[in-house]
């Protein structure tokens, strides 16, 4: 009886899945991915018969199943409680990423180089490595979740080399200025995880040293670090906050020597509540969604601008293959409350090259050469310029010192996060001379 009973069970549970996996509507979207998911492949015989079409198929029925975020948020809470204390420090390891983990903790790192900033630490000291090598550190509704940084203290060569050529490129009428901005971990990282992230203060002096005397350096990590127990960067996020950019760009216009305004004073903040970022998806753990956060922007109230956008099509390996008619839109959007894209506030995408007029008096012209860190920094530059223009470098095909003189631009300034110019930034910039 017991048998037929746990047939009659399997069965059912079976026909249920296959109702749900087969009849119901599929996914189109991950909020907790932040991405849009596969579409089904379009056919031909010959993709047919190439075995293309069925294999795309199946990545799509694999990658739209139904309910997809739910499946994966239970499959975290799961996962959470399955962690495991390997190491001396009672730093604790999921499960499936525990190997990789303990690699990555006997790798050396740098020494100090200069004075560390730290920002406060978790009050229950709790701290685990989740998936991707991804820092989980305190608990509750304080979680903040971390990027390991990887780099050595010799490397971004090419960054420098790069905001160097522009500079010889553009000439001496053109100020060009590199910013290196540190990822969280630079200030948030509790002693007992400091093993598994390396030394980030190191790579961006290197940075700096191989920069031509014309190349002026914007040392943000200093800056930022003297605000560290503020919120300047996201705990559920990969980057840093509005309020961080505020200080980097107040930083930069005293480097750059235009007119900068008071956060209080010259801006309305704007609040999203309930933020819960990028990082649930990279991590993979349960802990990040249930720590959600404010997302405050600040939108300047005292100067009138204009905003005209660009928008970029591009395939599959990002280049791109369209580009729109310029078209007037506004500079910061709305997101309703728990909204996971928050961070598109400025500027709504990445795919766009942006052009904003200011009341500003001129004659200065700036042109940010970006990535999605640069993103927050504009808005508070439109009391310093005349024009602020942005390009993100991952989605550019015009040739710079072309556009720099084709709209009178008297300032460049390179905004990338350390991994961006410990590699791929450097390289693509040069492509675009």
């Amino acid at each position: 009886m017991s048998s037929k009973l746990y047939i009659a069970l399997s069965l059912l549970a079976f026909a249920g899945l296959a109702i749900v996996f087969d009849t119901l509507p599929r996914s189109t979207v991950s909020e907790l991915e932040k991405r849009e998911l596969a579409e089904f492949p379009s056919f031909t015989w010959d993709r047919l018969w190439s075995g293309d079409f069925t294999r795309e198929v199946s990545a799509w029925f694999s990658d739209t199943e139904p309910f997809r975020d739910q499946i994966m948020t239970f499959s975290m809470t799961i996962k959470g409680m399955q962690a495991l204390v390997l190491s001396d420090d009672n730093v604790k390891f999921h499960a499936a990423e525990a190997e990789e983990a303990v690699t990555a903790e006997e790798q050396p790192r740098d020494e100090r180089v200069a004075e560390e900033y730290q920002g406060p630490s978790p009050q229950d000291g709790n701290a685990k490595i989740a998936h991707a090598g991804i820092m989980i550190v305190g608990s509750g509704e304080k979680v903040r979740a971390l990027m390991a940084y990887g780099g050595g203290p010799n490397g971004g060569v090419q960054y420098a080399d790069a905001a160097n050529a522009y500079k010889r490129a553009l000439g001496p009428n053109v100020n060009v200025y590199a910013m290196v901005v540190p990822i969280a971990a630079a200030y948030y990282c509790p002693e007992k995880m400091k093993g598994h992230s390396k030394d980030q203060r190191a790579t961006i002096n290197n940075i700096y040293a191989h920069l031509d005397p014309d190349v002026k350096a914007v040392d943000v990590y200093t800056t930022l670090g003297r605000h560290a127990s503020e919120d300047i960067y996201l705990r559920t996020d990969h980057h840093w906050s509005p309020l961080g950019a505020y200080y980097a760009a107040e930083h930069f216009a005293e480097i750059a020597g235009v007119p900068f305004r008071n956060l209080r004073e010259a801006y309305r903040p704007d609040t999203v509540h309930r933020f819960v970022g990028s990082m649930y998806g990279y991590s993979r753990d349960i802990a990040v969604k249930h720590a959600p956060e404010d997302f405050i922007s600040y939108r300047p109230t005292k100067v009138s601008y204009e905003t005209t956008y660009v928008d970029y099509k591009v395939d599959k390996n990002f280049n791109v293959t369209h580009e729109s008619s310029p078209t007037k839109g506004k500079y910061f959007f709305d997101f309703k409350d728990g909204s996971g894209a928050a961070y598109t506030t400025f500027m709504g995408s990445d795919q766009r090259l942006t052009q904003v007029h200011t009341s500003t008096p001129g004659p200065r012209r700036i042109l940010i050469l970006k990535d999605s860190f640069g993103n927050a920094l504009p808005g508070y530059l439109f009391y310093s310029f005349e024009e602020v223009h942005v390009i993100d470098f991952r989605y550019n095909s015009r040739n710079i010192p072309k556009y720099v003189r084709d709209h009178h631009i008297t300032d460049v300034l390179f905004a990338f996060n350390i991994f961006n110019a410990y590699g791929t930034a450097g390289p693509r910039l040069r492509k675009f001379l």
